[in-house]
């Protein structure tokens, strides 16, 4: 049987001019992550990443703390969803944190129904078969046995569990917006087909790093 562990970024800069960056709490968030890895003793064999920056700095910061010395394969297929191109009205402050989840839930809910694209990201069905494909080409380099890790984002990741689950739309954005930043999803692969073991795993940021705890 064989492993991936679906690592979501550290938090990112909501609010401020350059969304795509860790945040200094985003920074943090990955070197925890990076200890729980190393705690758990993954058979590690390969690294994967979207291209955005704050899936790469996670990436980066994880890697160090857990001691993992593997080059990092980017796959603009694991990046986000394009949110300004289903809400153009762009980043809201933090003040308004809660307005813009309202919008961009019902961007996505329309999004899924076909209504629209999602700017770069196309439409839903492209979306999906690129996360799927992705998915299917990681598992195949995998050696029996081995796990990969892929750090990525919220909607990557419900999409791969809404599949998994059967959920329909409102279950994949109920999934979205629980997904907690450095949090784990393991999802494993044998004879019996592709399974969700794990969802959204954030206990690591329990006990001393509770303050930690971030979900944007």
């Amino acid at each position: 049987m064989t492993a991936v562990y679906l690592l979501r970024h550290g938090q990112a800069s909501f609010g401020a001019a350059d969304y795509d960056v860790l945040s200094p709490v985003g920074k943090q968030q990955a070197m925890v992550l990076g200890a729980e890895l190393r705690r758990r003793e993954v058979d590690v064999h390969a690294v994967w990443s979207g291209t955005l920056r704050r899936q790469l700095q996670t990436a980066t910061a994880c890697l160090t703390e857990a001691s993992i010395d593997l080059p990092v394969t980017e796959d603009a297929r694991w990046n986000e969803y394009d949110h300004l191109g289903l809400v153009p009205s762009g980043q809201p402050g933090e003040d308004k944190a809660r307005e813009f989840q309202r919008m961009l839930e019902e961007a996505v809910t329309a999004w899924i129904s076909g209504t629209h694209a999602a700017g770069t990201s196309g439409t839903w069905t492209e979306f999906t078969d690129g996360v799927h494909a992705a998915m299917d080409d990681v598992f195949d380099g995998l050696p029996k046995g081995t796990a990969a890790l892929v750090f990525t984002s919220a909607g990557v990741i419900s999409a791969v569990c809404a599949v998994l689950l059967s959920a329909p739309a409102a279950g994949y954005v109920a999934l979205n917006r629980t997904m907690a930043n450095a949090s784990i999803t393991k999802v494993v692969r044998g004879r019996s087909g592709t399974s969700l073991v794990s969802l959204n795993e954030h206990g690591h940021f329990e006990g001393p790093h509770r303050g930690l705890l971030t979900y944007r």
